[in-house]
Parts: structure tokens; sequence; C-alpha cells
């Protein structure tokens, strides 16, 4: 089951055009995503991490078809090929009215359950709308399947008739989750689902949805910062870096023996649970990240990079398998610093 694929992305680019001038011409381009390629297995989890403006949530909101409604003339290249029973999509090329029918199958769960709840509908009103929209359930089987849901993801059908303010973060995001899980999707996207929680609420939300994946036979791409979350919660980890894959492969050995110097330093700056350990070498990174709109041409990460050669500069190097299906985009990766 897990290796047979639902979703292909292939040679995926998110360009968003700047306009200036006195005619407000394009004059520019905000590379968010610079050409990468994944695939999520059904029932299999997907980690991406990297830095904040590396385009991990641009990609979330590509595979869901939803960044015409955010950016009307952003630029999208490449294939999003989903594999439903019915047949294979790719979803670059439908428009709205077509992507209507497969709005049900992919599901987002976003970052802030303060800003994705409708403060004026109740929980069942909000659970309940992608039902009206997508299903032909009559007003008691929505009621039936909204009890069913809260209850699912650890909540009261009594609350059903409660206000978003009513309840706590954590609480707020079972709501999202449930409404997520409304249709019956095929894939959820994660966008940070539980960085804006405590961390005693983030362990609850995330075994939460490892129980829920197991139970309706989920794929999640899971995107977020903290790697130990990461790694906890996903079969494989990708690695992205100003719009590019840096490394990819099963999530074990990416957390535990990372092999490109992103990663390296990426992973060294997790805190450590005991303070008086201190035997792991930091890895300080010089600089900062560049921008997307004047990226160093060759390897983007060359210019904080301790293994950079004049090389380095020239193309940009693709990912490669470095053996256990454990891909890196650097051709110096064995080299020590």
């Amino acid at each position: 089951m897990k290796n047979s694929s639902l979703v292909d992305v292939k040679n995926l680019h998110v360009h968003f055009p700047v306009f200036g001038g006195v005619f407000s011409r394009k004059i520019n381009s905000v590379k968010a995503v610079d050409g990468i390629t994944f695939s999520i297995g059904k029932n299999q989890t997907i980690g991406m991490v990297g830095e904040s403006g590396c385009g991990k949530t641009t990609v979330g909101r590509a595979m869901i078809n939803i960044l015409h409604h955010v950016a009307p003339d952003v630029e999208i290249g490449g294939e999003i090929n989903y594999h439903f029973d019915e047949g294979e999509v790719d979803f670059t090329k439908l428009n709205p009215k077509k992507m209507q029918h497969y709005r049900s199958k992919v599901q987002m769960i976003f970052q802030d359950p303060f800003a994705s709840l409708n403060p004026r509908m109740t929980v069942s009103q909000i659970i309940s709308e992608p039902l009206q929209i997508h299903t032909q359930m009559s007003k008691k089987e929505m009621l039936d399947r909204v009890g069913w849901l809260l209850d699912k993801v650890g909540l009261q059908p009594e609350q059903a008739q409660r206000f978003p303010h009513e309840f706590s973060g954590g609480q707020r995001q079972r709501v999202g989750i449930a409404r997520a899980l409304a249709t019956n999707p095929d894939l959820i996207i994660c966008d940070e689902p539980v960085s804006a929680l405590d961390v005693s609420i983030q362990a609850q939300v995330i075994n939460l949805m490892m129980d829920l994946q197991d139970e309706f036979n989920l794929s999640y791409l899971f995107i977020a910062h903290d790697l130990s979350v990461v790694e906890h919660i996903s079969d494989k980890i990708v690695v992205m870096y100003l719009g590019n894959i840096v490394e990819m492969g099963d999530s074990a050995e990416v957390y535990h023996q990372p092999r490109h110097p992103y990663s390296r330093a990426l992973l060294s700056s997790v805190p450590l649970p005991d303070p008086t350990q201190k035997d792991r070498n930091r890895v300080v990174l010089e600089g900062d990240i560049p921008t997307p709109l004047n990226k160093p041409s060759g390897c983007a990460f060359r210019t904080r990079c301790p293994l950079a050669k004049p090389d380095c500069a020239e193309d940009i190097p693709p990912l490669s398998d470095t053996g256990n299906d454990h891909f890196v985009a650097c051709p110096y990766w064995e080299e020590k610093f």
C-alpha cells in the first residue's frame, strides 16, 4: 500500500511576477518554487521542512490548486498528477469549475486555528459546509456526520452548537481536522498545523493525526519547522532551500544521518532535551538566506555553504541517490566541515 503512488509532483515551478514602472510591467519574478519533483504514496506521510521563505507553503497551495485565488498572476509550470480510483488528473490543468469535482479528495489543515475558522459560524456549520457542497446528505445525516467527526477528533458532539471563540487553540485545530475529514479525502495538506499550539497540545494533535491516518487510510503532506515533530510523524522527509529540494529520504535516516550541508546545519539547531549534553557540534551558517528575487547562480545554498567550490556557481546540482533511496543535491556531501 505504501508503495502505491497517490500524487506525483514533476518539475514544479511557481513564480510570482513583480510589476513596476509607469506602466506596471513585469520587471522580475519571485521564484518561490524552482523545479521540484517528489511523490506521495497512499497512506504515506511526507514531511517537508526548511527555513521560512523556502517555498513549503507554496508547494502545499499548488498541490491543492488554490494559488490562483491567492495571486491571480502566478505562473505555474510542471505537473501535479493525482492517481484517483476514477483515473489520473493533473491539477495544474484544471480551471476552478473543473477543480470543483476534486475538492473533496484533497483537503487542507491551516497553520492558525484562530484565523482558519469563521467566527460567525457554529462548529456544526463549519464542519457541515463541505458536506453541503460535495454530498447529497439530508440535514439529519449531516448533523449525525458532524457529531461522529467531533467524536473522532476527541471533542463532544454536544459542542457542535458552540462558536470557535468558545474553544482553546488545540480544540479549534481539532475542529479544523474534523472539517478536513468531512468529505473522506485521499490527501490532507497540513500547513504547519501545530506550530501555533503549546508543546503539550502539539503531541496530542500529532498523535490524533497519526491515529486518523491509520483509520481513514489518509496521506499527508506535513509542512513544519519543527524537525523532531516531522521525524515523528513522517515516513519520508523532504528538505527545501530557496525553492529547491536539497535532500530527500527515509525519515529516520535524514533526521539522524543528514548528508546535505544545509540539512546538517538545520538538524544541528534542534534543541537538545538534556541541557548537560554538549558533545554535538553546532553548525552556524554565515549570512542571511538570499532573496528569491535574485537567487544565486548554480546551487542556491553556495553563498552560505562551508563546502562550496567554484563550480557550485555553474549548475544547479541534481538530486543523486547516495544509497537506500537517500537523495542529496550536493556532489561534495561526503566531505567533512
